[in-house]
Protein backbone atom coordinates (compact mmCIF):
# COMPACT_ATOMS: atom_id res chain seq x y z
CA UNK A 1 0.00 0.00 0.00
CA UNK A 2 1.35 3.54 -1.24
CA UNK A 3 1.50 6.14 1.51
CA UNK A 4 -1.02 8.10 -0.32
CA UNK A 5 -3.20 5.38 -0.21
CA UNK A 6 -2.61 4.84 3.25
CA UNK A 7 -3.29 7.99 4.65
CA UNK A 8 -6.65 7.92 2.20
CA UNK A 9 -7.61 4.93 4.14
CA UNK A 10 -6.96 6.04 7.48
CA UNK A 11 -8.64 9.11 6.60
CA UNK A 12 -11.66 7.27 5.55
CA UNK A 13 -11.59 5.40 8.85
CA UNK A 14 -11.03 7.81 11.37
CA UNK A 15 -7.36 6.89 12.49
CA UNK A 16 -5.42 9.55 11.77
CA UNK A 17 -3.38 11.19 14.49
CA UNK A 18 -4.41 14.43 15.94
CA UNK A 19 -1.20 15.26 16.21
CA UNK A 20 1.54 13.69 13.80
CA UNK A 21 3.97 16.32 14.14
CA UNK A 22 4.89 16.10 17.85
CA UNK A 23 5.45 12.13 17.07
CA UNK A 24 9.30 12.07 17.30
CA UNK A 25 9.69 8.40 18.38
CA UNK A 26 12.72 7.02 16.75
CA UNK A 27 10.69 4.29 14.64
CA UNK A 28 8.88 7.07 13.36
CA UNK A 29 11.41 9.85 12.32
CA UNK A 30 14.07 7.48 10.29
CA UNK A 31 11.73 7.17 7.63
CA UNK A 32 11.41 4.21 5.39
CA UNK A 33 7.11 4.20 5.40
CA UNK A 34 6.35 1.77 7.21
CA UNK A 35 6.33 3.64 10.84
CA UNK A 36 3.94 6.64 9.73
CA UNK A 37 3.45 9.17 12.78
CA UNK A 38 -0.08 10.11 10.63
CA UNK A 39 -1.61 5.94 11.92
CA UNK A 40 -3.17 6.71 15.67
CA UNK A 41 -3.39 3.17 16.19
CA UNK A 42 0.30 1.82 15.38
CA UNK A 43 1.32 5.59 17.45
CA UNK A 44 -0.15 4.18 20.30
CA UNK A 45 0.77 0.35 20.00
CA UNK A 46 4.57 1.96 19.95
CA UNK A 47 3.94 3.93 22.71
CA UNK A 48 2.95 1.16 24.76
CA UNK A 49 5.95 -1.14 23.67
CA UNK A 50 8.10 1.69 24.18
CA UNK A 51 7.35 1.52 27.34
CA UNK A 52 6.83 -2.51 28.26
CA UNK A 53 9.65 -3.72 26.01
CA UNK A 54 12.49 -0.90 25.64
CA UNK A 55 11.81 0.16 29.50
CA UNK A 56 11.18 3.47 28.66
CA UNK A 57 9.59 5.87 31.77
CA UNK A 58 5.64 6.80 31.16
CA UNK A 59 6.22 10.56 30.91
CA UNK A 60 8.84 10.06 27.79
CA UNK A 61 7.22 7.27 26.15
CA UNK A 62 4.16 9.22 26.21
CA UNK A 63 6.06 12.28 25.00
CA UNK A 64 7.88 10.54 22.29
CA UNK A 65 4.43 9.66 20.17
CA UNK A 66 2.63 12.89 20.84
CA UNK A 67 0.61 11.59 24.06
CA UNK A 68 0.17 12.91 27.61
CA UNK A 69 1.14 11.18 30.89
CA UNK A 70 -2.49 11.19 31.46
CA UNK A 71 -3.32 9.75 27.50
CA UNK A 72 -0.54 6.95 27.91
CA UNK A 73 -2.80 5.52 30.70
CA UNK A 74 -6.02 5.65 29.04
CA UNK A 75 -4.86 3.94 26.10
CA UNK A 76 -2.94 0.89 28.39
CA UNK A 77 -6.07 0.61 30.17
CA UNK A 78 -8.15 0.05 27.28
CA UNK A 79 -5.31 -1.99 25.59
CA UNK A 80 -5.39 -4.29 28.99
CA UNK A 81 -9.24 -4.64 28.51
CA UNK A 82 -9.97 -5.41 25.26
CA UNK A 83 -6.28 -6.04 23.29
CA UNK A 84 -5.57 -4.72 19.89
CA UNK A 85 -8.72 -3.40 19.41
CA UNK A 86 -8.82 -1.45 22.59
CA UNK A 87 -6.29 0.64 20.77
CA UNK A 88 -9.11 2.12 18.56
CA UNK A 89 -11.10 5.06 19.64
CA UNK A 90 -14.47 4.64 21.40
CA UNK A 91 -17.58 4.96 19.17
CA UNK A 92 -19.65 7.45 20.31
CA UNK A 93 -23.09 7.26 20.88
CA UNK A 94 -24.81 4.22 22.82
CA UNK A 95 -23.06 1.59 24.58
CA UNK A 96 -25.58 -1.23 23.97
CA UNK A 97 -28.03 -2.32 23.17
CA UNK A 98 -31.78 -1.28 23.46
CA UNK A 99 -33.80 -2.73 25.93
CA UNK A 100 -36.92 -2.14 24.12
CA UNK A 101 -36.11 -4.20 21.03
CA UNK A 102 -39.23 -4.62 18.39
CA UNK A 103 -40.35 -7.70 19.03
CA UNK A 104 -40.41 -6.93 22.96
CA UNK A 105 -42.77 -3.27 22.13
CA UNK A 106 -44.70 -6.01 19.74
CA UNK A 107 -45.46 -8.44 23.04
CA UNK A 108 -46.13 -5.06 24.55
CA UNK A 109 -48.62 -3.97 22.31
CA UNK A 110 -50.43 -7.16 22.18
CA UNK A 111 -50.59 -8.16 25.38
CA UNK A 112 -54.18 -7.09 27.56
CA UNK A 113 -52.28 -7.61 31.03
CA UNK A 114 -51.03 -4.55 32.47
CA UNK A 115 -47.71 -2.53 33.06
CA UNK A 116 -46.67 -4.22 36.08
CA UNK A 117 -47.82 -7.90 34.90
CA UNK A 118 -45.62 -6.99 31.81
CA UNK A 119 -42.71 -6.06 33.53
CA UNK A 120 -42.70 -9.81 34.66
CA UNK A 121 -43.93 -11.43 31.77
CA UNK A 122 -41.10 -9.39 29.61
CA UNK A 123 -38.40 -10.21 31.97
CA UNK A 124 -39.25 -13.54 32.16
CA UNK A 125 -40.07 -14.51 28.34
CA UNK A 126 -37.19 -12.10 27.21
CA UNK A 127 -34.69 -11.45 30.11
CA UNK A 128 -34.96 -8.00 30.11
CA UNK A 129 -35.96 -5.75 33.12
CA UNK A 130 -38.00 -3.15 32.33
CA UNK A 131 -40.02 -0.29 33.98
CA UNK A 132 -43.52 0.09 34.53
CA UNK A 133 -43.45 3.25 32.86
CA UNK A 134 -41.26 2.24 29.56
CA UNK A 135 -44.24 -0.04 29.23
CA UNK A 136 -46.72 2.70 29.07
CA UNK A 137 -44.67 4.88 27.12
CA UNK A 138 -44.25 1.98 24.34
CA UNK A 139 -47.50 1.55 24.44
CA UNK A 140 -48.47 5.22 23.78
CA UNK A 141 -46.61 4.90 20.63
Amino acid sequence: MSGASRLAALTEAGLLHANPDAVRAGLFTRGGGFFLPADKVQVKYEMLRAHAVDGQPVTEAAAAHGYSRAAFYLVLASFSESGMSGLLDEVRGRRGPVKLRPEIVTFIRESAAGAGELVEQVADQYGVRLHRRTIERARLR
